[in-house]
């Protein structure tokens, strides 16, 4: 199989990460995921990763308390799942960076743009942790701005859905699945792929987005190599 594109880069959910246990970290999850990386470098891909931190903490279910804090304790939610996966593909002999936008010296690099170009370009899986370091941002916004930081060719959005639905397809069986997508439709439909502040980003960009299950065996693979699977926005 010959991969479509270079360099990716690849954004989880942390609620796909959490697999059937729908909550914490998933073993058997990880380590597919990790096999799945495993086999894009040896494609020779440059793979980068944003994780998001759903399946520890959601911020805008924490009630009464603090934004500010709420979005904080979600950006270390992202670190957690940042160093599990990290030490998953460090198992499977693929070398492996997190990098932070908040400094923890102790357990991750702080995040360096230009590290992290160098650290693709010896084929380092790179993952970023704490979003953009600042509170009211999501992880999905991370990913548009790493995407676009780091000259990505695509953003491979691994999700817990294998596409695209008008609505969703867990509670409504007549929920339309698309094939492919402008921005400017997901904008318009309101179809929640990602917040408006991301999509906005992608599309001011020419990002391409493509969106599929996670659980979809070799799914990354098969989206790296231009099959059709999932949903494609240009």
């Amino acid at each position: 199989m010959e991969p479509k594109y270079k360099r990716v880069l690849l954004k989880i959910s942390g609620e796909a990460l959490a697999g059937e246990d729908k909550t914490g970290i998933n073993v058997e999850m990880t380590e597919k995921v990790a096999k799945e990386i495993k086999q894009l470098r040896e494609l020779g891909v440059e793979v980068a990763i944003v994780v998001g931190g759903g399946n520890f903490w959601r911020g805008r279910s924490s009630q009464d308390m603090n934004r500010e804090t709420a979005d904080y304790i979600g950006m270390l939610a992202t670190v957690m799942n940042s160093l599990a996966l990290q030490d998953a593909l460090l198992a499977e002999d693929v070398p492996a960076r997190v990098q932070t936008s908040i400094t923890m010296r102790e357990v991750a690099e702080p995040y360096i743009w230009r590290k992290a170009l160098k650290e693709l370009s010896q084929k380092d899986v790179v993952i970023f942790g704490a979003g953009i370091g600042e509170p009211h941002f999501s992880t999905d916004t991370a990913a548009a701005l790493r995407a676009v930081n780091i000259q990505a060719d695509i953003i491979l959005l691994a999700k817990n859905v294998d596409a695209v639905y008008s609505d969703d397809p867990a509670t409504n069986p007549d929920a339309v699945k698309y094939d492919e997508l402008t921005m400017r439709q997901v904008i318009d439909k309101d179809l929640k792929v990602m917040d408006l502040t991301a999509a906005t980003i992608c599309m001011e960009n020419s990002m391409t987005i493509q969106v599929f299950g996670l659980t979809e065996e070799n799914s990354m693979v098969r989206a790296v190599c231009g099959e059709n699977i999932g949903t494609l926005i240009k």
